[in-house]
């Protein structure tokens, strides 16, 4: 494994306590780190969160968050013992989003399908 991806994991693992466990802020409470991506040069990283609630909660979620990115990163730094911890930039994780869209199209199509099929039944009738 590659050292990015490493360090990833082990960013994912530690910003999950942090958030979780050491950031008393109220808003993050929903928040669930789901995944990490470090960039090539080790100098950033994309922290994707899942947060539950609606559009506002998130927003207000995401706005702590990013408020408390200089923390976490030093709260990081100190458990991982790295001299330089990369820079967090918190993202939303929109995979279960869109993962729910698919499943309620699908739907929808299969709905339709057996419409149509009880239409063609009673129509041969």
């Amino acid at each position: 494994m590659r050292r990015p991806e490493r360090l990833a994991e082990a960013l994912k693992v530690e910003i999950a306590e942090v958030v979780g466990f050491e950031l008393d802020d109220p808003r993050v409470q929903s928040a669930t780190v789901t995944d990490v991506k470090v960039a090539p040069d080790l100098r950033d990283a994309k922290v994707y969160v899942l947060v539950n609630g609606t559009e506002p909660e998130i927003d207000k979620a995401f706005k702590a968050l990013q408020y408390a990115a200089t923390f976490v990163r030093q709260q990081v730094a100190l458990n991982l013992d790295l001299r330089h911890a990369p820079l967090l930039h918190f993202v939303r994780d929109t995979a279960e989003e869109n993962a729910a869209r698919v499943n309620q199209i699908l739907d929808s199509i299969v709905q339709t399908e057996e419409v149509s099929e009880r239409k063609e039944l009673s129509d041969e009738l």
